[in-house]
Formats: C-alpha cells, structure tokens, sequence
C-alpha cells in the first residue's frame, strides 16, 4: 500500500510537467500505468494532448484512460516523455527493460526533447547493477550474440555477466517482445561504467537494444509516502 501510494505521488507531480497541446511519450509498467490514468482524468478537463504509447500494453491503458493516441510514424518530435525505471544513479543514468520495453521506450525517450523518470525510492541506487540488465535481441545467432554479450560486459569491468533467456510467464518458452525479439538478462551486479557497457552492447550486430539508458533522462521525481521529490540534472 505505502508503494502504491509513493508511486501516486510521482505520477502527481509528473503532471506538473504537462502542458496543453503537447506529444507525450508514454512510458511503461506499474509507475507509468499510474501516471496515464490520471492523466486521463486531466483529459477529461479539458487539457489537450496526444500520446505515443512505448507498448502494446500502455497503448491499452492509454484509451482505458481515455488519452488520445497518436503513431510515431506520424510526428517528427516529441514534446516530453514520462516513463519509469528499474534502477537509477546519481548521474541519471537507468536500468529499464524489467517490462520487456526498452526497445521501444528508448526510441521514444531518444526523440524527446525532455524525459521526465518516475520512480519510488527503492529504484535509487549509488552504483546501476543488482537489477538484471535486459537486452533485447535477434532470435538468430543468439549462443553466437550472448557470447560476445558476455565478453563486452566482462570488458568494461562489470563484476559479472552471467547471462539467462528471459522465458515467458506463461510457460510457452522464451519471452517475445512486441517487436519480435527475446531479452537475455544479465546478471552485472556492479556496472562500473555505464557509458563504456552501453557502448559496447551497441556494438554487437545481434544486439536490438540494451537497457542502459545514458544521457536521456532530465528529471527524476522520487515518490515517498506523503510527498514527491523532483530531482533536476544539474547542467554544465
């Protein structure tokens, strides 16, 4: 309850952000869903504005709410994303992908000219790591990708890279996301430099997409139980 309740206040005080007539990229999971259902009801008032949903399931969630969607095909620039995130550091940078929708939530938070992270205080960290790093990829060649996944992990310091397929809840084999790809999780424990990792995941030809977000995020609001703290990235 106490969780729910910190995760509210984020969505809250996310919405300060939200101005009329915006593109809004709209993240995904349980912090997200949260901040689209009040949203909705600020639609519902009146305030104007058009979605780009980060999955299949936030696009549900989005007309459940009653929030207008546009496709990304057909905008060229995104005002301001809200999204979530399983781990966060001092400088900023994320975990994201416990949800299997990095792919999409980093295209979006790439194109957007302000990302706004949710979270609870539980997601801040001094060192990214102990949440499993997904990464997201091609079917084809995986032993061929997960071995240099190993190898670049193993490179830029990270204190493991034990690497599992992620499988679906359902039993039916591996997790496939909604653009067609699986997820290996990597065990990291201790990511020493993120910008060096993210940099050599991108690397690898069978890698779709990694789940370390650097250099995207430009406000995170940390929800406690009867407030919200906005955190600013200090500028050079």
């Amino acid at each position: 309850m106490r969780m729910n309740v910190a995760k509210e206040n984020a969505a809250l005080a996310a919405l300060e952000f939200v101005k009329d007539g915006m593109v809004l990229g709209l993240g995904s999971g349980s912090t997200a869903e949260i901040f689209i259902e009040q949203l909705g009801e600020k639609v519902a008032g009146g305030l104007r504005v058009q979605g780009i949903p980060t999955s299949d399931r936030t696009a549900e969630c989005a007309k459940e709410a009653g929030v207008p969607l546009i496709a990304a095909d057909k905008i060229r620039s995104i005002d301001l994303t809200i999204d979530g995130a399983d781990e966060v550091d001092p400088a900023f940078s994320l975990i994201k992908g416990g949800g299997a929708c990095l792919l999409r939530e980093k295209i979006i938070a790439h194109a957007s000219a302000k990302m706004v992270v949710i979270i609870d205080a539980s997601k801040m960290v001094e060192n990214l790591g102990a949440f499993p790093l997904p990464i997201e990829v091609d079917p084809f060649g995986l032993t061929l990708t997960a071995d240099k996944i190993y190898e670049a992990l193993k490179d830029t310091g990270c204190r493991e890279a034990q690497t599992v397929l992620r499988q679906a809840k359902d039993g039916s084999g591996p997790l496939v996301t909604d653009g067609g790809h699986w997820i290996l999780d990597s065990k990291c424990e201790h990511i020493a430099s993120p910008f060096e990792t993210a940099k050599a995941l991108s690397s690898i030809p069978g890698v779709m997409e990694h789940g370390l977000f650097i250099d995207l995020a430009d406000t995170i609001i940390i929800g406690e139980v009867d407030h919200a703290k906005v955190m600013e990235l200090a500028k050079n």
